[in-house]
Order: structure tokens, then C-alpha cells, then sequence
């Protein structure tokens, strides 16, 4: 690949400009809720949202990391949100995410304008060590008086799942649902409940589709695009309107896939990179584009929502859906286990456990991708997606693909050196044979 020098044809999506109206009315509508005599709850891009869909049609959530992701991406307001979450007395070591969020409280600021909306009450899920602390700060900093419920989810690998734990997460499930009705004094609906089930399963699946789309050479997309594609599931991945974006998406790539449309016109260097990129410093992918080189993805960007199985031939393929199944869901109990088992075989969730669940995965990314090499970004942001990035490494080298590493944060622009990382992207492209 890496000695290929061709031009292929490229073009704008065409649902560009709907996945950005998408993404703005969510922060809105959150921000409006009570306006129109809604209801809001926060919580992680990780929380089972369909569960409380079962509340209403104007229940408005807004999710952490996406959120604070879209603060570190506004420099300036990010130094503040970091500031005062420092003067406030918490370590600088901690979640960058975690950090700019509570700035954006403390400051009472909304990133997209006006005061920050209080939320009803707090949905939160706990797979990384801080998420259910993120929350309880958030509940002391606004008064201590936010409702709050933290799912447990860390039952282990989905490789040793069995029904004692599967019952665990649902049992949870359904003490949640009795919680939400109590604090919101709405009567549930399973209904409800079931439709964004299905949405979710569909929406997750139908991502990881789009996301195989990009084994093609020359890859239709590139990680600087999909970031702001995958972000709408991280929003709302249980709704009606994010499954049938991703649909329309798919079928355009598919079209772009037939066509030729690549992408990044000169590709002939294939890489992923890994977890969160450094927000603030996106334009360092446009900067790999010189040498040819596209990032055709990562394992964050496939699977932070994404859900994958096995496909007969051996490939990495989207999982299977229920109604794909032909399984029509009944009631409550039915919808629970099917999210709490489709949630609980996250790819993203697996690696928590032990280093090689990630490596295994990386590695078959590598070789299905048909890649070149490998950027792994030490991210000091987020340990809990960087675990064991060391031992990455040595798997993905030991498998006989270049490995490049730089250090960053996701959402502290402190802590990264822009000009290193350039220079460290130079030698790569020299290493890998490839000029600019």
C-alpha cells in the first residue's frame, strides 16, 4: 500500500449537514426542556438511554463525555472550565472529561449558551472508575438535591457472561425503572421502552455496518469525519431519529464504496489510532493527509458504540439485531435482558478487564483494515480507556505492524505538544517509506 501513488475522486456527504442539525437540536431541546414541560437527565454517553425513554417522548437527556468533549474543543472556554475545576480543589490528574464538565457547572455556564440546565435527575452507569463519582460531584455542586441512580455494569468479560450475571444487570434494570417513576412521579411505559430498545439495537448495529464500510481501499471515510458521525449515537443512540440517520449514512457510503469515493484523494497509507483524539488539535489528521495517509478508524471510534460479532466467513462484521432475528419483544422483563446482554457485549467495555481483549481486537482491526501501521495516542485524559496501552503496543509490534506513539490528554490542550507530535508523525511516515 504504502508505495501505491494514485488520485482517487472524493466529494462532500451528502448528510453532512443533517447530522449537524441533529447533534444542535440535542444540546437545545436538553436546554429547553422544561420550556415545553419536559423532562432532563444527565448521565454518561455510556448510560442505557432507552431505559428511561420509557418515561416519555420529551424526555431530554445530555450525556457527559460528548459534551465535555465539545468544551475541550473550544480552547478558551476549556482553560476556564479547567481553572475553576482546579481552584475548586480537584486533582489535575483526574478525567479531563470529567474535569471540563464540572468547570462548566461550577462556572454556570452551558457551552451552548445561557446558564447550565440543571438536570431532573441523573442516570449514570459505572464501568470506569470515575463514572459514578463524576455524578456525585455534579450533585454537590449544584445543591445535593439531583436525584441520582448508578447502574453497575462491570459483570465481568461478555467471553465468561452467564444468567446469574446477566440477572445482576437486570435486576438493576428494573429497581431503576420503579426509581425513575417515584422521582419523576411519571407512570412508565413499556412501550415506549421497547421501541427505543429496538432503536438502540438498530443504531449500534447499523454503525459497526458503516464502520466495515471503511476495509474498502480507498476508505470512504476518515476518523476526523466519523468523529462527528458516531457522536450522535454517544447522544441519543436509543432514538428513532439517530438509528434512521445512520441508515441513510450507511447507504451513502455504500454508494460512495461503488463509486470509488475515497475518503482522502491520494490515499496510500492505511493506520488507526486509539481512544479519545486530543480535541483542541484535530487538524493534526488533515496534517497526516500530506503523506497520503488516512486514519481509516480505531477501536474507540468502531465500538465506543458499536456492536460487532463473529460473521461466518471469520470477519469483524455489525452483530445481529433481534428484529433481524425475528424476535418480536413482549414486555418488560424481554426488553431488559436483551439491552442489559447487547450492552454487556460492548466491545469497549471488554478491555476493562484485561489488556489482551483490547490487543485482540486491535489486531484484527489491523490486518481486516489492511492497515500500514498503528498511532496509539498515551492519552493521560482518560485512564480508563488507556489502560494497558503498553502492552497494545508490544501485541500490535509482535504482530508485525509499525507502531507509532505520542502523549496527549483529550480534553486538557495543556498536555499536548503539538509540534512533537508532528515531528513524531514525520519520522513515522519516513519509517513506513512514505514522503510528503
Amino acid at each position: 500500500m504504502a508505495n501505491q501513488a494514485m488520485t482517487h475522486k472524493t466529494e462532500r456527504l451528502k448528510c453532512w449537514d443533517k447530522a449537524k442539525e441533529i447533534r444542535q437540536r440535542y444540546y437545545e431541546d436538553y436546554a429547553k426542556a422544561h420550556e415545553k414541560g419536559g423532562i432532563r437527565w444527565a448521565g454518561g454517553a455510556w448510560s442505557i438511554g432507552s431505559i428511561a425513554a420509557g418515561l416519555g417522548r420529551d424526555v431530554h437527556s445530555l450525556t457527559s463525555e460528548p459534551y465535555a468533549a465539545s468544551i475541550a474543543f473550544d480552547k478558551e472556554f476549556s482553560d476556564k472550565c479547567l481553572t475553576a475545576t482546579e481552584k475548586a480543589g480537584y486533582a489535575r490528574d483526574l478525567c479531563s472529561y470529567m474535569r471540563n464538565y464540572w468547570g462548566s457547572v461550577l462556572l454556570n455556564r452551558y457551552a451552548f449558551g445561557g446558564e447550565f440546565p440543571k438536570p431532573d435527575f441523573i442516570w449514570q452507569d459505572h464501568i470506569c472508575c470515575s463514572h459514578a463519582k463524576w455524578y456525585q460531584v455534579v450533585r454537590d455542586i449544584e445543591g445535593g438535591d439531583i436525584p441520582f441512580f448508578c447502574l453497575d455494569v462491570a459483570a465481568g468479560p461478555y467471553n465468561e457472561l452467564n444468567d446469574n450475571k446477566l440477572d445482576y444487570v437486570v435486576g438493576q434494570l428494573h429497581d431503576a425503572i420503579a426509581w425513575m417513576e417515584k422521582v419523576t412521579g411519571r407512570t412508565y411505559d413499556d412501550g415506549l421502552l421497547i421501541e427505543a430498545v429496538h432503536d438502540e439495537c438498530r443504531a449500534t448495529s447499523v454503525w459497526a455496518e458503516i464502520c466495515a464500510l471503511n476495509k474498502t481501499v480507498p476508505a470512504p471515510l476518515d476518523e476526523k469525519t466519523m468523529y462527528s458521525l458516531y457522536v450522535l449515537g454517544t447522544l441519543k443512540k436509543h432514538s428513532k431519529e439517530v438509528a434512521d440517520f445512520y441508515e441513510e449514512l450507511r447507504d451513502e457510503v455504500r454508494e460512495r464504496v461503488v463509486r470509488g469515493i475515497a475518503a482522502v484523494a491520494n490515499e496510500r497509507c492505511r493506520v488507526m489510532t486509539d481512544t479519545q483524539p486530543p480535541w483542541g488539535f484535530l487538524d493534526v489528521f488533515r496534517y497526516m493527509e500530506k503523506f497520503g495517509c488516512v486514519s481509516v478508524g480505531s477501536l474507540y471510534t468502531f465500538a465506543l458504540i458499536g456492536m460487532w460479532e463473529d460473521k461466518p466467513d471469520g470477519t469483524w462484521g455489525p452483530r445481529t439485531t433481534p428484529q433481524q432475528k425475528g424476535i418480536k419483544i413482549k414486555d418488560r422483563e424481554e426488553a431488559l435482558r436483551i439491552i442489559a446482554e447487547w450492552n454487556l457485549s460492548k466491545p469497549e467495555w471488554q478491555h476493562f478487564y484485561h489488556p489482551k481483549y483490547k490487543s485482540d481486537m486491535m489486531i484484527r482491526i489491523a490486518k481486516e483494515w489492511k492497515l500500514d501501521g498503528v498511532m496509539l495516542h498515551y492519552n493521560r485524559g482518560c485512564e480508563g480507556l488507556t489502560v494497558g496501552i503498553a502492552e497494545n503496543r508490544l501485541a500490535l509490534q509482535g504482530a508485525g505492524f509499525p507502531v507509532m506513539t505520542f502523549e496527549g490528554n483529550m480534553g486538557d490542550e495543556r498536555e499536548f505538544d503539538k509540534a512533537r507530535t508532528l515531528s513524531r508523525i514525520d519520522t513515522f511516515m519516513e519509517s513506513l517509506g512514505i514522503a510528503k
